[in-house]
């Protein structure tokens, strides 16, 4: 990893993204991007300040999907941090896997919502390039002249560690010297908020946003929808040392499994989330104990939180107790497909700089008997260690998972 960018809902830049971690920033306020007053569920961790006219022209901003804008945002924020010099370097061997859950859903309600049925069809011409979940990987390759490998990964809430796990592996496979990989996601809209209503699958605690969000509390309720992009560049290891680059860490491992059990539900025992975990580590060639940090997916649903606890105890035995677990979802909220991103860029972050994000918003006394709290959850406040190694969990609709370790870099 040598190069890292971010916009959220708590950061418009990766080291204001990092800051707020630490501090323990929620995200989470009453909805502005339409009126949810008749909404279950009025709040969201929206993206603040972000103007797009700061990043593109008029025009050139009429194109994008807003998910698309914060995947160039993100991407752009990688690229610089990664100080590539690009007239010296191979543009064929430079590629972009970046993700969306959904993609341009905000584009696709908006054209719905104005066709007309007596006027006739009028659609935007850019309405199909704006809503397909691929195009932020086209645009960004565009930007820069890359043409190497180049889609997007499309697995729910799995997708942008899906992106991660790929770019690591077209690199091991010498398809590429770097992949400027990540993920996108903008659903703070009608459709988002109400689709998931519908599941029951948001939290509806409407009188206290910042606090909704409490992954593995026994008052949790739900998820919290967030939006935002995160942008990471890999790079091939003798490359990034050719050309002196920064290394913040190095991506050693990736796992993928299923779940085969439910649309939407995960295994209850976590039998896929054991799997994928287990994967992870025999593909970096570690053993449970070279793990002091999990980024867990913790969404604060009711069964999620439970089943991703009992495939840790499973995977890790005795040294899970020895570990630092943390959800960053419990401020930046759920970003769809573009969580894995986040997620994988706070537990880079944590293995740079020796400190742990903590899981905000449990109160003393707040507890699920079905949860084993004598694990670390780094409940509300930051904790240093020593972070050899971080594993990162993702887990979507359909039953996807997907894991990625990233330790200390060494010579």
């Amino acid at each position: 990893m040598t190069g890292l960018g971010a916009i959220t809902p708590i950061g418009n830049t990766a080291p204001e993204t990092w800051a707020a971690l630490l501090n323990g920033v929620s995200g989470a306020g009453p909805i502005t991007q339409f009126d949810a007053s008749k909404f279950k569920t009025q709040f969201a961790c929206e993206v603040k300040g972000f103007d797009a006219s700061k990043h593109f022209d008029r025009k050139e901003a009429r194109k994008y999907d807003r998910y698309a804008q914060l995947a160039l945002v993100s991407a752009t924020e990688a690229i610089e941090d990664a100080a590539l010099d690009l007239e010296k370097e191979d543009l064929n061997r430079i590629g972009v896997i970046f993700a969306a859950g959904i993609g341009g859903i905000r584009s696709f309600e908006d054209e719905v919502r104005d066709y007309n049925e007596e006027r006739g069809p009028r659609f935007n011409p850019f309405f199909i390039p704006k809503i397909i979940a691929d195009i932020a990987a086209g645009h960004i390759s565009i930007k820069y002249g890359f043409r190497g490998p180049n889609f997007a990964t499309v697995s729910a809430c799995a997708s942008s560690t899906n992106a991660i796990a790929d770019a690591f592996n077209y690199i091991r496979l010498g398809k590429a010297n770097v992949i400027v990989a990540g993920g996108a996601e903008a659903a703070v809209a009608i459709v988002g908020v109400g689709g998931f209503n519908a599941m029951n699958a948001l939290s509806t605690r409407n009188d206290s946003p910042q606090t909704a969000s409490r992954p593995f509390s026994g008052s949790r309720d739900g998820f919290v929808l967030g939006e935002g992009a995160a942008g990471l560049v890999l790079e091939e290891m003798e490359h990034a040392v050719a050309r002196g680059a920064k290394i913040y860490a190095e991506v050693v491992g990736s796992g993928l499994s299923a779940d085969a059990y439910h649309l939407t539900a995960s295994h209850p025992e976590g039998l896929g989330a054991i799997l994928v975990m287990q994967n992870a580590l025999e593909d970096a060639g570690l053993t449970p104990d070279a793990i002091d940090y999990i980024n867990v997916h913790g969404t604060s649903t009711p069964i999620g939180d439970i089943s991703e606890v009992r495939a840790i105890k499973q995977v890790f035995g005795d040294h899970a107790y020895e570990l630092n677990i943390s959800s960053t979802k419990s401020m930046t909220g759920h970003l769809l497909g573009a969580a894995g991103a986040v997620e994988a860029l706070a537990s880079v972050l944590a293995v740079k700089n020796d400190i742990v994000p903590p899981t905000i918003n449990h109160a003393e006394g707040d507890d699920d008997p079905e949860i084993d709290y004598k694990l670390n959850f780094t409940f509300n406040k930051a904790q240093k260690r020593t972070v050899r190694a971080a594993l990162s969990n993702t887990f979507g609709f359909g039953g996807h998972n997907a894991s990625v370790i990233v330790k200390k870099f060494e010579k």
